[in-house]
């Protein structure tokens, strides 16, 4: 990230900041605006789909694909107007390692840039399926997509989670992890202040 600009977000970031906000309260009216205004500030239409594929993880499969089938409309409509968006960086749609597991669980490491004992302790001992599906599924099979960064794909998680009441705990882990891979205290006051905006008008 630009060292001059590490306390501001540009107009993708707020694009990804909007997006995902919209898309976990549910707002498809505001979210179909903020999708084309999106693809106007350079996102690509990979790069948008990746988000609301990962938001399915932090906001469950429905509000994911409402938002997903807003986002084929606004893609529809625009090329029905003749213009040309970018599609972006090909989607990696396979991932097969020797062990997936392992492989989520690094990637949280490098992260979090804390040590990821199997099971996770607390809930990860209590279901390990859940734990199981975090690593392999979230971790593994969606972060293996190298369209969006980690630092994308942390404002999006953090964007969502602060949409969201009751997950305080969860958004505080983010917000630590976000700022591993770059993200400054003033982006995510920048963050926030967007975030109230969309959840105090829904």
């Amino acid at each position: 990230m630009d060292a001059q600009n590490k306390d501001i977000l540009d107009a993708k970031q707020q694009s990804l900041v909007k997006i995902s906000s919209l898309t976990a309260v549910g707002n498809l009216e505001d979210l179909k605006i903020q999708l084309n205004k999106g693809l106007e500030n350079g996102l690509t239409i990979n790069e948008i789909k990746e988000e609301l594929v990962q938001l399915y993880a932090y906001c469950g499969f429905p509000r994911s694909l409402n938002a997903i089938n807003t986002f084929k409309t606004v893609v529809e409509e625009r090329k029905a107007k003749g213009i040309k968006d970018i599609e972006g960086k090909k989607i990696i749609t396979e991932n097969h390692p020797q062990d997936k597991y392992e492989q989520g669980r690094k990637v949280l490491e490098t992260i979090s840039k804390t040590p990821q004992t199997k099971p996770a302790p607390g809930f990860g001992e209590f279901a390990p399926r859940i734990d199981g599906f975090l690593k392999e599924h979230l971790f593994a099979d969606i972060f293996a997509s190298d369209v969006l960064s980690y630092q994308q794909r942390e404002l999006i998680t953090i964007s969502a989670l602060s949409s969201m009441k009751g997950l305080e705990s969860q958004l505080k882990y983010h917000i630590e992890m976000g700022k591993n891979t770059g993200i400054t205290d003033g982006q995510l006051a920048i963050l926030a202040t967007i975030v109230e905006t969309i959840i105090i008008k829904d």
